[in-house]
């Protein structure tokens, strides 16, 4: 099984075992997150989904006894640029999604850096609680 092999699971199945902390640690992949965002945004809509993943990620990494990787910040302002990309979609599934915006996966940071004029992937308060970009809203 390859380390990021998050697509042995149905939708269903992947946010279970995620929410139970039993997926492996090394299947938790950017790409394995953006699903994770997207399986919740689509059942949940946009704000409990944003509860659902500050709750599991942080519990996830609470579980593997990490307990500074946790970015609350992150967290939401991903849910938001997912829910963003999300509605423009032409897609009706993640793997498709993920293939009309590759950006996504590979400049996410930079995305984040339109929104926010400081390192929040670094900063403690962001880590702590929710900071609102303070460049460009989502």
């Amino acid at each position: 099984m390859r380390i990021k092999d998050h697509w042995q699971y149905t939708d269903d199945e992947y946010e279970e075992i995620f929410e139970s902390y039993h997926l492996k640690p090394g299947m938790f992949s950017h790409e394995a997150h953006l699903r994770l965002a997207y399986i919740h945004i689509e059942k949940y809509g946009l704000e409990q989904a944003e509860l659902n993943m500050c709750k599991q990620i942080k519990g996830f990494a609470e579980s593997l006894g990490v307990y500074d990787k946790f970015n609350k910040t992150v967290t939401i302002a991903s849910v938001k640029a997912m829910n963003h990309f999300m509605q423009k979609a032409k897609s009706d599934n993640f793997k498709d999604f993920i293939q009309e915006f590759p950006r996504l996966l590979t400049n996410f940071k930079d995305l984040l850096g339109k929104h926010y004029g400081f390192n929040v992937f670094a900063d403690k308060r962001a880590k702590k609680e929710y900071v609102a970009p303070d460049l460009l809203p989502f």
